[in-house]
Protein backbone atom coordinates (compact mmCIF):
# COMPACT_ATOMS: atom_id res chain seq x y z
CA UNK A 1 0.00 0.00 0.00
CA UNK A 2 1.22 3.17 -1.25
CA UNK A 3 1.63 6.18 1.46
CA UNK A 4 -1.43 8.30 -0.16
CA UNK A 5 -3.49 5.12 0.27
CA UNK A 6 -2.59 4.67 3.70
CA UNK A 7 -3.35 8.31 4.55
CA UNK A 8 -6.62 7.76 2.85
CA UNK A 9 -7.66 4.59 4.88
CA UNK A 10 -6.27 6.51 8.07
CA UNK A 11 -8.49 9.42 7.27
CA UNK A 12 -11.37 7.18 6.80
CA UNK A 13 -11.10 5.12 10.01
CA UNK A 14 -10.84 8.30 11.76
CA UNK A 15 -13.95 9.26 10.52
CA UNK A 16 -15.65 6.01 10.73
CA UNK A 17 -14.31 5.96 15.20
CA UNK A 18 -15.67 9.45 15.05
CA UNK A 19 -19.43 8.40 13.77
CA UNK A 20 -19.04 5.01 16.50
CA UNK A 21 -19.10 7.77 19.39
CA UNK A 22 -22.77 8.20 18.80
CA UNK A 23 -24.55 6.44 20.39
CA UNK A 24 -28.65 6.30 21.51
CA UNK A 25 -26.82 6.98 25.43
CA UNK A 26 -24.90 9.75 23.75
CA UNK A 27 -26.57 10.98 20.55
CA UNK A 28 -24.59 14.11 19.99
CA UNK A 29 -21.05 14.77 20.90
CA UNK A 30 -18.92 17.96 20.97
CA UNK A 31 -15.70 18.60 19.16
CA UNK A 32 -14.28 18.81 22.91
CA UNK A 33 -15.22 15.16 22.99
CA UNK A 34 -14.61 14.03 19.86
CA UNK A 35 -10.76 14.95 20.50
CA UNK A 36 -10.30 14.12 23.78
CA UNK A 37 -12.02 10.13 22.70
CA UNK A 38 -10.20 10.21 20.07
CA UNK A 39 -6.54 11.50 20.83
CA UNK A 40 -6.55 13.63 17.51
CA UNK A 41 -5.58 16.90 17.04
CA UNK A 42 -8.19 20.07 17.37
CA UNK A 43 -7.81 20.87 13.93
CA UNK A 44 -7.17 17.14 12.31
CA UNK A 45 -10.90 16.60 13.92
CA UNK A 46 -12.27 20.08 12.75
CA UNK A 47 -11.50 18.95 9.02
CA UNK A 48 -12.86 15.25 9.65
CA UNK A 49 -16.17 16.95 11.09
CA UNK A 50 -16.40 19.34 8.70
CA UNK A 51 -16.39 16.70 5.92
CA UNK A 52 -18.80 14.46 7.65
CA UNK A 53 -21.04 17.55 7.91
CA UNK A 54 -21.16 18.55 4.16
CA UNK A 55 -22.09 14.32 3.08
CA UNK A 56 -25.01 14.64 6.03
CA UNK A 57 -23.70 12.48 8.12
CA UNK A 58 -23.67 14.81 11.35
CA UNK A 59 -25.16 17.41 11.53
CA UNK A 60 -24.36 20.31 13.96
CA UNK A 61 -26.79 21.51 16.88
CA UNK A 62 -27.06 23.72 19.79
CA UNK A 63 -25.56 20.59 22.13
CA UNK A 64 -22.82 19.05 19.49
CA UNK A 65 -22.97 17.48 16.67
CA UNK A 66 -25.34 14.41 16.11
CA UNK A 67 -26.22 11.57 13.28
CA UNK A 68 -27.24 13.28 10.31
CA UNK A 69 -29.83 12.77 7.51
CA UNK A 70 -27.45 10.97 5.50
CA UNK A 71 -27.02 8.15 7.92
CA UNK A 72 -31.01 7.68 7.31
CA UNK A 73 -30.73 6.81 4.08
CA UNK A 74 -28.19 4.38 4.46
CA UNK A 75 -29.99 3.03 7.44
CA UNK A 76 -33.16 2.50 5.14
CA UNK A 77 -31.25 1.19 2.54
CA UNK A 78 -29.44 -1.67 5.27
CA UNK A 79 -32.56 -2.41 6.73
CA UNK A 80 -34.05 -2.66 2.99
CA UNK A 81 -31.21 -5.16 2.47
CA UNK A 82 -31.09 -7.02 5.81
CA UNK A 83 -34.61 -7.34 7.25
CA UNK A 84 -36.45 -11.00 6.32
CA UNK A 85 -39.14 -11.24 4.36
CA UNK A 86 -42.66 -10.93 6.23
CA UNK A 87 -43.26 -14.20 6.22
CA UNK A 88 -40.19 -15.37 8.20
CA UNK A 89 -40.85 -12.54 10.07
CA UNK A 90 -44.30 -13.74 11.38
CA UNK A 91 -42.94 -17.20 11.70
CA UNK A 92 -40.89 -15.84 14.32
CA UNK A 93 -43.71 -13.84 16.12
CA UNK A 94 -46.10 -16.15 15.89
CA UNK A 95 -43.61 -19.10 17.68
CA UNK A 96 -42.75 -16.10 20.75
CA UNK A 97 -46.46 -15.48 21.16
CA UNK A 98 -47.39 -19.43 21.73
CA UNK A 99 -44.28 -20.45 23.12
CA UNK A 100 -44.00 -17.42 25.47
CA UNK A 101 -40.09 -17.06 25.54
CA UNK A 102 -37.55 -14.97 22.79
CA UNK A 103 -37.45 -16.34 19.29
CA UNK A 104 -33.74 -14.86 17.42
CA UNK A 105 -32.70 -16.19 14.56
CA UNK A 106 -28.44 -16.31 13.92
CA UNK A 107 -26.40 -16.66 10.92
CA UNK A 108 -22.40 -17.25 10.79
CA UNK A 109 -20.17 -14.39 10.41
CA UNK A 110 -16.78 -15.01 11.12
CA UNK A 111 -16.24 -17.05 14.57
CA UNK A 112 -19.58 -15.38 15.66
CA UNK A 113 -23.00 -16.06 15.22
CA UNK A 114 -25.01 -12.46 14.37
CA UNK A 115 -28.50 -12.04 15.01
CA UNK A 116 -30.66 -11.18 12.04
CA UNK A 117 -34.06 -11.46 13.88
CA UNK A 118 -35.52 -11.23 17.28
CA UNK A 119 -39.04 -11.32 18.66
CA UNK A 120 -39.03 -10.77 22.72
CA UNK A 121 -40.99 -13.09 25.05
CA UNK A 122 -43.90 -11.43 25.97
CA UNK A 123 -43.30 -13.00 29.99
CA UNK A 124 -41.45 -10.16 32.28
CA UNK A 125 -38.59 -11.80 33.34
CA UNK A 126 -37.12 -13.14 29.44
CA UNK A 127 -33.85 -12.98 27.50
CA UNK A 128 -33.33 -10.29 24.86
CA UNK A 129 -30.41 -9.63 22.87
CA UNK A 130 -30.41 -6.93 20.14
CA UNK A 131 -30.72 -7.60 16.07
CA UNK A 132 -26.70 -7.14 14.87
CA UNK A 133 -25.33 -8.35 18.09
CA UNK A 134 -22.86 -10.62 17.66
CA UNK A 135 -22.41 -13.57 20.37
CA UNK A 136 -19.49 -16.73 20.08
CA UNK A 137 -19.94 -19.54 18.13
CA UNK A 138 -17.46 -21.60 20.48
CA UNK A 139 -20.89 -22.17 22.45
CA UNK A 140 -24.34 -22.17 22.91
CA UNK A 141 -27.22 -24.21 21.69
CA UNK A 142 -27.45 -22.44 17.73
CA UNK A 143 -23.51 -22.58 17.55
CA UNK A 144 -23.76 -26.48 17.54
CA UNK A 145 -26.12 -26.00 15.15
CA UNK A 146 -24.34 -23.52 12.96
CA UNK A 147 -21.05 -25.28 12.95
CA UNK A 148 -22.86 -28.45 11.47
CA UNK A 149 -20.70 -28.92 8.19
CA UNK A 150 -18.04 -26.65 8.72
CA UNK A 151 -14.42 -27.54 8.15
CA UNK A 152 -11.67 -28.37 10.47
CA UNK A 153 -10.18 -24.93 9.58
CA UNK A 154 -13.09 -22.93 10.59
CA UNK A 155 -13.49 -25.41 14.00
CA UNK A 156 -10.10 -24.76 14.64
CA UNK A 157 -10.45 -20.42 14.16
CA UNK A 158 -13.88 -20.79 16.57
CA UNK A 159 -11.84 -23.17 19.26
CA UNK A 160 -8.90 -20.59 19.29
CA UNK A 161 -11.34 -18.01 19.81
CA UNK A 162 -12.73 -19.10 23.53
CA UNK A 163 -11.16 -19.50 26.73
CA UNK A 164 -9.87 -22.84 26.33
CA UNK A 165 -7.72 -22.75 22.37
CA UNK A 166 -7.47 -25.27 19.83
CA UNK A 167 -8.39 -28.33 22.48
CA UNK A 168 -11.92 -27.24 22.43
CA UNK A 169 -12.18 -28.38 18.72
CA UNK A 170 -12.34 -31.59 20.14
CA UNK A 171 -15.71 -30.52 22.29
CA UNK A 172 -17.34 -28.77 19.29
CA UNK A 173 -16.90 -31.87 17.09
CA UNK A 174 -18.98 -33.72 19.58
CA UNK A 175 -21.31 -31.06 20.06
CA UNK A 176 -21.75 -30.46 16.52
CA UNK A 177 -21.94 -34.96 15.96
CA UNK A 178 -24.89 -35.19 18.83
CA UNK A 179 -27.07 -31.80 17.28
CA UNK A 180 -26.68 -33.29 13.68
CA UNK A 181 -28.17 -36.87 15.08
CA UNK A 182 -31.12 -35.47 17.13
CA UNK A 183 -31.56 -32.61 14.70
CA UNK A 184 -31.72 -29.84 17.24
CA UNK A 185 -29.16 -28.86 20.36
CA UNK A 186 -29.70 -27.67 23.89
CA UNK A 187 -27.63 -25.20 25.99
CA UNK A 188 -28.10 -24.53 29.95
CA UNK A 189 -26.00 -22.09 31.40
CA UNK A 190 -23.03 -22.65 28.58
CA UNK A 191 -22.48 -18.43 27.99
CA UNK A 192 -24.51 -17.53 30.80
CA UNK A 193 -25.57 -19.15 33.61
CA UNK A 194 -29.45 -18.97 34.20
CA UNK A 195 -29.82 -18.89 30.81
CA UNK A 196 -31.04 -21.74 28.12
CA UNK A 197 -31.81 -22.34 24.69
CA UNK A 198 -32.81 -24.63 22.36
CA UNK A 199 -31.76 -24.22 18.31
CA UNK A 200 -33.01 -25.97 15.05
CA UNK A 201 -31.18 -25.39 11.93
CA UNK A 202 -32.81 -23.81 8.40
CA UNK A 203 -31.25 -25.35 5.61
CA UNK A 204 -31.19 -24.01 2.33
CA UNK A 205 -32.13 -25.38 -1.18
CA UNK A 206 -29.41 -27.34 -1.57
CA UNK A 207 -29.68 -28.65 2.23
CA UNK A 208 -26.71 -26.78 3.67
CA UNK A 209 -27.38 -25.38 7.22
CA UNK A 210 -27.46 -21.58 6.46
CA UNK A 211 -29.36 -20.29 9.93
CA UNK A 212 -30.65 -21.36 13.50
CA UNK A 213 -33.86 -21.09 14.81
CA UNK A 214 -33.54 -20.10 18.52
CA UNK A 215 -35.45 -19.87 21.52
CA UNK A 216 -34.34 -18.63 24.68
CA UNK A 217 -34.89 -17.53 28.40
CA UNK A 218 -34.30 -18.30 31.79
CA UNK A 219 -32.96 -22.19 32.53
CA UNK A 220 -35.94 -22.41 35.62
CA UNK A 221 -38.74 -22.94 32.31
CA UNK A 222 -36.19 -25.32 30.17
CA UNK A 223 -36.98 -28.66 31.77
CA UNK A 224 -36.66 -31.82 30.03
CA UNK A 225 -40.27 -31.83 28.94
CA UNK A 226 -40.36 -28.16 27.74
CA UNK A 227 -37.03 -28.45 25.74
CA UNK A 228 -38.53 -31.51 23.90
CA UNK A 229 -41.58 -29.35 23.29
CA UNK A 230 -39.90 -26.36 22.48
CA UNK A 231 -37.39 -28.27 19.57
CA UNK A 232 -40.48 -30.07 17.99
CA UNK A 233 -42.09 -26.47 18.05
CA UNK A 234 -39.29 -24.91 16.33
CA UNK A 235 -38.27 -27.98 13.95
CA UNK A 236 -41.77 -27.29 12.06
CA UNK A 237 -41.35 -23.49 11.80
CA UNK A 238 -37.67 -24.00 10.61
CA UNK A 239 -39.28 -26.45 8.00
CA UNK A 240 -41.70 -23.98 6.53
CA UNK A 241 -39.12 -21.13 6.00
CA UNK A 242 -36.13 -23.79 5.09
CA UNK A 243 -39.31 -25.08 2.20
CA UNK A 244 -39.86 -21.45 1.18
CA UNK A 245 -36.34 -20.44 0.44
CA UNK A 246 -34.22 -18.48 3.49
CA UNK A 247 -32.80 -15.61 1.80
CA UNK A 248 -30.16 -13.41 3.32
CA UNK A 249 -26.86 -11.29 2.01
CA UNK A 250 -24.94 -13.10 4.78
CA UNK A 251 -26.13 -16.59 3.15
CA UNK A 252 -24.24 -15.75 0.53
CA UNK A 253 -20.77 -15.69 2.47
CA UNK A 254 -20.99 -18.73 3.81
Amino acid sequence: MSTEDAQGVRSVQRALDILELLTEDRPSVTLREIVEATGLAKTTVLRIVQTLEQNGLLWASAGGYTAGPGLWRWAHLAKHSWELPPETRKVIRDLAAQLRETVNLYMVRGVHRVVVAQQESPQPLRHVVHVGDELPLWVGASAKVLLRGASEAQLTRVARSSPYGEGHVRRLREWVEEAAHAGWAVSHGEREEGLSAVAVPIHSRTGAVVAALTLSGPSVRFTDEAVTRFAAELTVAAQHVSERGFDHPLAAAM
